[in-house]
């Protein structure tokens, strides 16, 4: 998808021309319109346009601002299905139902989680003044302290 802008104007006050590309069928729409034409009248067009032709979008690549892309997507859904707003009570029950559904989820994940710590670990019992040994392989203590590679000065 394109625009070309800056062109002369038609007797009809279009200056731009909207190109929009099928990469499977390799065909291309030429959409007229103003340059200074507002968004909805761009998702309007796009209905016509593309949308009557083709079926609804799945993938838009611009090398325009990704803002523009996603305001053309959200305007694109509001010509095609509407805006439904929820208000009041009934969006804060929503939400804090929604809250609630997370924190159990996260917390059967993380009781999940520590279950299959626990498998790995041996119980162990320390006095004061038991001696402890803690092991280094040799490997880790030279990459450690300090092996010379190629980039090391």
């Amino acid at each position: 998808m394109d625009f070309v802008t800056k062109l002369p104007k038609s007797p009809q006050g279009y200056d731009t021309i909207w190109v929009i590309i099928d990469r499977l069928t390799k065909s291309a729409i030429f959409a007229p319109m103003r340059e200074t034409d507002p968004l909805e009248k761009l998702a309007k067009l796009c209905l016509k346009e593309v949308v009557a032709r083709h079926g609804i979008l799945v993938l838009i690549i611009c090398d325009r601002d990704p803002r523009f892309a996603s305001r053309f997507w959200r305007t694109l859904q509001k010509a095609l299905v509407g805006e439904a707003q929820i208000l009041g009570p009934k969006i804060i029950q929503e939400t804090t139902e929604k809250i609630f559904q997370i924190k159990q989820r996260m917390q059967a994940a993380r009781d999940r989680q520590k279950s299959y710590a626990d498998l790995k670990r041996k119980p162990m019992e320390f006095q004061v003044g038991d001696t402890v040994m803690l092991k280094v392989s040799p490997w880790k203590g030279v990459v450690r302290f300090g092996k010379r590679g190629k980039l090391n000065p």
